[in-house]
Parts: C-alpha cells; sequence; structure tokens
C-alpha cells in the first residue's frame, strides 16, 4: 500500500505572523508560548522555527509593520509642505486610518510594556514618533493656529489618547462596515480633536 506524504507547511512568514499576532493580543506577550503559537497555527513549534528564532522576532515583526505605518505618515508630502496646522492634521488623519487598517498590528504595539529588548526598542521609537507630533502642535502655535494655553506635549497625549481608544472598539466587521480605514471615523477624529485646538 502506498505510504500517504506527510501534510506539507503551507505557512509563510506573512501568514504565522497574521496568527501570533493573534494569539499575543488574545494572551497578552508573556502569557503566549511557543506551544500556544503552535497549536493556533496547527503546525509544529519545529515549523514555527524554520520560519523565526523564537517569539520575540515574531514580536519585532509585528511592531515594526505598525511602526512603519505610522512612520510613513511623516514623510508624506501633505505632512512635510505646508502650513503647520494643515500638516498636523493630516498626521491626525492619517494615524486614525492608518491603526483601522493595521488593527491588530497597532492594538499590539500598544499594550507593550518594556519588559524585552523588543518591547523597550518599540516603546522608544513610539516615543521619536510623539515628539515629532509635538513638535508640529508647537509649530502651529507658533503660526497662530493653535491655542497656546495647552501645553503642547499634553495636547499630544489627548490627541493620541483619543485616536488609540479605537484598538478597545472599532471592529472594522462590524455595523456593515468594509475591510480598511473608515473615512467617517478619521473626520470624526479630526473634527473632535481640532475643533478645540484650533484657535
Amino acid at each position: 500500500m502506498p505510504t500517504v506524504p506527510a501534510k506539507r507547511d503551507t505557512y509563510t512568514p506573512d501568514s504565522l505572523l497574521t496568527v501570533a499576532v493573534r494569539v499575543f493580543n488574545e494572551r497578552g506577550y508573556d502569557g503566549t508560548s511557543m506551544e500556544h503559537l503552535s497549536k493556533a497555527a496547527g503546525i509544529s513549534k519545529s515549523s514555527i522555527y524554520h520560519h523565526v528564532r523564537g517569539k520575540e522576532e515574531l514580536l519585532r515583526r509585528a511592531i515594526s509593520r505598525a511602526l512603519d505605518g505610522l512612520f510613513g505618515i511623516l514623510d508624506e508630502p501633505a505632512a512635510v509642505d505646508g502650513p503647520a496646522i494643515d500638516r498636523l492634521e493630516h498626521v491626525a488623519r492619517r494615524t486614525t486610518e492608518v491603526l483601522m487598517s493595521e488593527l491588530p498590528y497597532v492594538t499590539l504595539l500598544l499594550r507593550v510594556r518594556g519588559n524585552t529588548d523588543t518591547e523597550r526598542w518599540a516603546m522608544a521609537r513610539r516615543r521619536d514618533f510623539d515628539q515629532r507630533v509635538t513638535a508640529l502642535l508647537r509649530q502651529a502655535a507658533a503660526e497662530g493656529d493653535l491655542r497656546t494655553d495647552v501645553d503642547p506635549r499634553l495636547a499630544t497625549r489627548l490627541l493620541f489618547g483619543m485616536i488609540n481608544s479605537l484598538v478597545e472598539w472599532y471592529r472594522p466587521d462590524r455595523g456593515g462596515r468594509t475591510p480598511g480605514p473608515d473615512p467617517e471615523v478619521a473626520d470624526a477624529v479630526v473634527r473632535t480633536a481640532f475643533a478645540g485646538l484650533r484657535t
């Protein structure tokens, strides 16, 4: 009787990353073992090690995807040229859109606590992003377009507090939404934030 060939590992690094991010978000990174990842993916641990060195590499890849999306915004033409207030609104809108389109990855980024080298690297990158936005806020205030009675660092925290809260309630598969960023949500974030920040 002919032998049945063994099932081939059909996982790619990208599909494995998708599973890992889901498990990290469900269990927490510290609460996730390679055994958990193996069971969730339906493949052996050795198959996972064929793709990555360990779960921290998966974490770094996932967080890098979120950070690359966010930092890419700062290089877009509308974030570089023009009055600071317009650039700031663009960054706020696009940050909201990136969060919605990369929801699991940004959720994971926002949940890191600094317990590993990768998490500390991610937190430092997030601080760098916040500082660049704070500099834009300062410039917009200096140009007379933003109120000066709110500290720019506080305004940055409030702005991103509102945007980042989307990870707690935004679900692209509910309410008849189509996959991808919801322009209505991005518009609401910008209108609500800048109604209070503009002079």
